[in-house]
């Protein structure tokens, strides 16, 4: 009686571990593909006026695509990987735009070698671009901080959007990343989400390695 006991409860709990697997394979493939598909367009257009820069922001979004497809099904990656992928979506979405935006990414790390799960940070610049950047004609902003020990990691985003636009500012994604911290970072995170009067929206997110 008790080894089949045991025996139920060793299935139970792979069974648990086999749908929470499951249901982070599926979160993590919502994450960016009307993206991909919008950057192939707007490089389309590109390659016949500037082939040199087309080439050099191909090489760039190959490089995202790999590592989305690839490294991010991995349960965990380096800070630097990450650090490169945001560097990368980055430099891609200035590409987008015929107007001026001002961004900024400060890093602090000790160590980038420190383990993280992948595509967390991604889906919050990519709320900062599609609900401030992109609804805004002019001065638009985007400033990133990121702060990381051996003991934790504290990323910090925030944007300037069009107050008219608020009620829509938080979407499927930011949803999408509270599911996959409970999952992965149950009591080991702090998410904070604030908006102001000056129509400044703002994101923290700490992780306790």
């Amino acid at each position: 009686m008790i080894r089949w006991l045991i025996i139920q409860i060793k299935l139970i709990l792979r069974l648990k571990k086999d749908k929470t697997q499951a249901e982070l394979m599926h979160l993590k493939s919502q994450v960016n593909p009307h993206f991909f598909f919008n950057t192939l367009n707007n490089l389309y257009g590109l390659v016949e006026l500037d082939t040199a820069k087309a080439r050099q922001l191909i090489l760039k979004l190959s490089d995202m695509m790999r590592y989305s497809i690839y490294e991010g099904q991995n349960d965990w990656v380096t800070l630097a990987d990450e650090i490169t992928y945001l560097e990368n979506y980055m430099d891609l979405h200035k590409m987008r735009y015929h107007k001026e935006i001002t961004i900024r990414f400060d890093v602090k790390a000790e160590d980038r070698s420190v383990k993280i799960m992948p595509l967390l940070f991604i889906i919050m610049v990519e709320n900062a671009f599609k609900h401030g950047v992109e609804k805004l004609r002019k001065d638009a902003f985007v400033y990133i901080r990121l702060k990381a020990t051996l003991q934790y990691v504290d990323f910090e985003i925030e944007n300037n959007f069009d107050a008219e636009e608020q009620g829509a500012i938080e979407g499927i994604g930011l949803n999408n990343l509270k599911k996959r911290l409970e999952l992965v970072y149950l009591n080991k995170h702090k998410l904070e989400i604030s908006t102001n009067h000056e129509a400044i929206y703002k994101i923290r997110l700490r992780l306790t390695l």
